[in-house]
């Protein structure tokens, strides 16, 4: 899936963005960028503000307006209704923090980049193409299965 997401949903943004989704993502774009945007690129138009929601659809621009109060609720909402996976395949995930695709790397060449103490720890890395940030499967590892994990109760339940 491809989205322009308005700058109320940076958090989303890094959640389908580490699902594989192409995100388009800038808190300083106005109201006429992220249509021009979303048209240019076509891409869907996320975002919480019912005024912008409604000036795409007049533009004749797919857009959804986000409902929820949590990023599980949001997460279960989006992925109820474009029919995609709650679930992580870190294959196809992307940067959360720039958008580009994330790719293995070798342990060996990240020693200098992270921590000691991750480098003992952890062995499977994975670094941005565009950015060169590392990551891994660390601790926060859980707290993101649990956030996926309720957002595909709420999809099974709705």
């Amino acid at each position: 899936m491809r989205f322009v997401a308005d700058g109320m949903l940076g958090k989303l943004t890094r959640w389908l963005r580490m699902l594989g989704h192409d995100v388009t993502y800038s808190n300083s774009l106005g109201d006429d960028e992220l249509i021009k945007v979303a048209k240019e690129e076509q891409r869907i138009l996320l975002t919480r503000d019912i005024r912008l929601y409604q000036k795409a659809a007049t533009d004749n621009v797919r857009a959804f307006l986000i409902e929820g109060e949590t990023e599980c609720d949001r997460l279960a909402v989006l992925a109820k209704k474009y029919e995609f996976s709650l679930t992580i395949d870190i294959s196809e995930s992307r940067c959360p923090k720039c958008n580009s695709r994330i790719t293995p790397i070798r342990k060996e060449n990240v020693a200098e980049r992270i921590p000691e103490s991750t480098y003992k720890i952890y062995n499977e890395f994975w670094e941005c193409q565009n950015c060169g940030k590392i990551y891994w499967r660390g601790s926060h590892w859980k707290r993101i299965n649990e956030t996926l994990s309720q957002a595909k109760e709420i999809v099974r339940k709705s």
